[in-house]
């Protein structure tokens, strides 16, 4: 199937373009009714991922409101944990949670190796639904946790602002942190793998808590892991180069080391101009990003003011994708991402030949 809008994948790759391609993180949200509605329909919020038909629906809500290059796979990072025994589950207001989290080495050992075609194979199901229904439109991107983000949540039971039992096992029993990191980089391997085979043709890792951790400690127990996966992912399919793209939040102080993994493009959060960025990892990589979402939360003059900010600190030439620095927030006003995305149309193309 031919894609009609491939400009995110060639801006990937580091290919000319004639204007800035833009998508947007957590773009199918809190923050948009018609989701609001269908996750009221599907009675919770697992039961809308685990429904390939709704969780494709709501991957398609923001494509037919905005203009977007990309539709991202409606899913949660941690389907993995789940999948091997924890129990996912949601509390408003309090984020995730597992009903069984790891608290002990025998834990970790006990933890299955997936089959993840079979069990989680509603999100495939949902990848390939969802491929067909864009209809070459704009490419699909599939995604996953990447493993230190995925273990946090494991041994912490749900969100943390310390990281306390994840640290500990580091730094306590770094051998049984390895392993269980070992599973995990190699059931996301295999998990992103089986997201391409069903249609992805762009996958993003998110390392969102890696800024958590010191610097040696990051390239110990979530660099290696993610440059692990990185060399084992398919990496042409359909005829196309598969881009991979890296976000390791809170990770400015590690981009040289990102870039060296292989990937093609780093995602990048709003503490660092694009500019620094660029001047630090060359033309290795593309880079994404990298607005605050909260300014979205301003004016509409502002917003173009700030759209403005980001294209000249990027600069002229190939290789950046337009996005926030993290996922847009339930607050924003759908209108106020519409002026975003008007204006990265009508101010990007001064930046391309």
């Amino acid at each position: 199937m031919d894609l009609k809008n491939d400009i995110l994948l060639r801006a990937l790759l580091r290919q000319p373009v004639d204007r800035t391609p833009v998508w947007i993180m957590r773009q199918a949200g809190r923050y948009l009714p018609e989701y609001l509605k269908t996750r009221a329909e599907a009675g919770s919020f697992m039961n809308l991922c685990q429904s390939p038909e709704l969780a494709c629906e709501v991957t398609l809500q923001p494509l037919r409101r905005f203009k977007l290059d990309a539709a991202i796979i409606f899913s949660d990072i941690l389907t993995i944990p789940d999948a091997m025994g924890l129990n996912l589950y949601f509390i408003t207001g309090e984020g995730p949670k597992f009903e069984h989290p790891i608290r002990t080495v025998d834990d970790i050992r006990k933890l299955p190796s997936l089959a993840v075609n079979e069990s989680l194979g509603y999100v495939m199901d949902a990848v390939a639904l969802t491929r067909r229904e864009l209809d070459g439109k704009v490419p699909l991107i599939g995604f996953s946790g990447s493993p230190w983000t995925l273990a946090t949540y494991m041994i912490e039971g749900g969100s943390s602002k310390t990281f306390s039992r994840a640290k500990k096992l580091l730094y306590q029993e770094p051998q049984m942190a390895h392993m269980l990191l070992e599973k995990l980089a190699a059931t996301v391997t295999d998990y992103l793998n089986a997201q391409i085979e069903s249609g992805a043709q762009a996958v993003q890792i998110f390392d969102t808590w890696g800024g958590a951790l010191s610097s040696q400690a990051y390239r110990e127990f979530s660099l290696a892991y993610m440059q692990q996966i990185v060399s084992g992912l398919k990496r042409r399919h359909e005829g196309r180069q598969i881009p991979v793209i890296l976000f390791s939040k809170g990770c400015n102080t590690q981009l040289e080391a990102l870039a060296d993994t292989g990937c093609d493009a780093l995602g990048v959060d709003w503490t660092i101009t694009l500019n620094e960025a660029r001047q630090r990892v060359g033309d290795r990589v593309a880079l994404q990003g990298n607005l605050d979402p909260s300014i979205l939360l301003a004016s509409k003059e502002v917003i173009r003011k700030e759209v403005g900010e980001t294209l000249r600190s990027f600069g002229a030439g190939n290789g950046h994708v337009f996005n926030l620095g993290h996922g847009i927030t339930p607050e924003v006003d759908p209108d106020h991402l519409s002026e975003l995305l008007d204006a990265v149309s009508e101010l990007s193309p001064a930046y391309h030949g």
